[in-house]
């Protein structure tokens, strides 16, 4: 998370994430589809949910409209909430991060697993305050790579039509029945506004599942504090 090698760990990530400065994490991820108007869902959706504290990582397609909205920039920050916007600026980041190309959805599983180990955001990923969302889908593989994220744990929304949507039955599994199973489902929800409250929302439950739902004030302590500190 900071510094490569040197520095490669998760745990200013987590405590960011604990401490609330980051809300939570959503990977936005998919194609550009032509049934919508071309980066409108994609950007609206990465403005939305920046100027609510939360980290984004993108991939394929939706990097590069993140990128033409200038998302991917250091300076974007000052889109982003004052939490966010203040992490950003401390590590010299954009508040939208490019993963990689449309088949390295995986990574971003890599990171929320990382988060899992690094410990104190839950031991399992449908824990971590973090979804998914593919909101201008269009190709078959995004089906399947929505499941496997599912299938490990998030929540994932689609935007724009759903393919299951001429059965009820296991339209209802995958959008309720299936989290029993998993700790994931699926959503749809094709307006993008929408789209980020619900990814608030169920991050907003997974930190007070965690018991971080409220921010911590933070103390700056003086020798003397210091000095009282115990070491277990």
């Amino acid at each position: 998370m900071l510094g490569g090698s040197f520095r490669s760990s998760y745990r200013p990530l987590n405590d960011n994430i604990i401490n609330g400065r980051i809300r939570g994490v959503v990977g936005v991820v998919g194609c550009n589809n032509p049934r919508v108007r071309t980066g409108y869902v994609h950007t609206t959706l990465l403005k939305e949910l920046i100027a609510n504290d939360v980290l984004v990582l993108t991939t394929g397609c939706g990097a590069l409209t993140a990128a033409r909205a200038g998302l991917l920039i250091p300076e974007a920050a000052e889109l982003a909430g004052s939490g966010l916007r203040e992490v950003c600026e401390a590590v010299g980041m954009p508040p939208v991060l490019h993963m990689g190309s449309c088949v390295d959805n995986s990574r971003i599983l890599v990171a929320a697993s990382e988060i899992v180990t690094e410990s104190g955001l839950g031991e399992d990923i449908y824990q971590v305050p973090a979804a998914g969302c593919a909101p201008e889908w269009m190709s078959e593989k995004a089906v399947a790579i929505g499941q496997y994220f599912v299938a490990s744990g998030m929540m994932v929304v689609f935007g724009v039509s759903f393919p299951t949507s001429g059965s009820e039955i296991l339209s209802n599994f995958l959008f309720k029945e299936i989290e029993d199973l998993t700790g994931g489902m699926w959503v749809f929800e094709p307006d993008p506004l929408e789209m980020a409250r619900i990814l608030i929302e169920r991050i907003d439950a997974g930190r007070k599942a965690l018991g971080i739902d409220k921010k911590r004030e933070r103390i700056l302590y003086d020798m003397e504090m210091r000095r009282k500190l115990t070491v277990s």
